[in-house]
């Protein structure tokens, strides 16, 4: 069994208060571990933590308690210029491909860019676009244009091949595929499959939708209000839940077929209303207790 690639053990990130407002607990007690050349997804809906504990990892967030390892190394609490050596092996892929590349910069001024950072330039660095450019499968010629002139499929692409130019040992894909429409989704996701075959890179995908994650991943953690309340085999965890949240989850992830759509919706409101009448079951007894 390999050592994980990545270790999170009991992470707390708190926000700090400010303009009379209380500090915010984002994530409590957090734990998981990705294994070299594996996909870990996270998925939760927006407000859960997810995003929190991506920007974790690539060290945009406060890490209040417990702590991050890297391949076995602490990076909790690392400075600037440490985080920046890091960079080579953590990269990331954020969500919206139309503000994440320079509109005033080439593709090739974008993919070279981390590459002339590290000291390789001229034509090996030219070469090493060329052959990222394909690797995301983007026509031969898409280096001289500008961002503009791509789709938002394509932009993200090139956003995969930007965080694939320095051979990353782990990429965090932050809801990498919501802002495309389905069918771009799949090929999008059909990509991250293949460059993780191809490469052997670690992929954290940080998402809202179960359909993705079973997509993708190999295990998954389900976050809800910054707590881990579900995790294990992909499979095992999207097809038979256990945790409400969890199943209320699955019921609202969509389905091409029309009626079981509207039966997966009805299913999914007679969850809530089920649990809505648990809750006001258990307070009625808590009243009673109380008397």
């Amino acid at each position: 069994m390999s050592q994980p690639l990545l270790e999170v053990t009991d992470l707390d990130v708190i926000y700090p208060g400010g303009g009379g407002r209380k500090p915010f607990q984002a994530l409590t007690s957090v734990s998981l571990d990705i294994l070299p050349g594996e996909t870990v997804g996270l998925v939760g809906e927006s407000g859960s933590g997810k995003t929190t504990l991506g920007r974790a990892v690539l060290g945009l967030a406060p890490v209040s308690g417990g702590s991050i390892h890297f391949d076995g190394q602490d990076i909790s609490h690392l400075g600037r210029r440490e985080r920046r050596k890091l960079a080579k092996d953590i990269q990331v892929v954020f969500q919206d491909p139309y503000s994440s590349l320079n509109p005033s910069m080439t593709i090739e001024q974008i993919l070279a860019e981390p590459l002339t950072a590290n000291g390789i330039e001229g034509k090996v660095a030219r070469s090493r676009v060329k052959d990222l450019l394909d690797r995301v499968h983007m026509p031969s010629d898409a280096g001289g244009r500008l961002p503009k002139e791509f789709s938002g499929g394509q932009r993200q692409r090139i956003a995969i091949a930007r965080a694939l130019a320095l051979d990353p040992r782990l990429i965090v894909a932050d809801e990498a595929v919501s802002a495309l429409d389905l069918s771009t989704q799949a090929r999008v996701l059909d990509l991250f499959v293949e460059i993780q075959e191809a490469t052997g890179v670690a992929l954290l995908f940080v998402t809202h939708d179960l359909a993705v994650v079973r997509h993708v991943s190999h295990r998954v953690a389900v976050l809800y209000r910054g707590e881990i309340v579900e995790s294990g085999p992909v499979d095992e965890v999207t097809r038979t839940p256990e945790h409400p949240y969890t199943q209320r989850l699955f019921m609202a992830a969509p389905v091409p077929d029309p009626d079981r759509q509207e039966e997966r919706r009805a299913q999914r409101q007679r969850m809530l209303a089920s649990q809505a009448e648990m809750r006001e079951q258990a307070g009625a007894g808590l009243e009673l207790d109380a008397l």
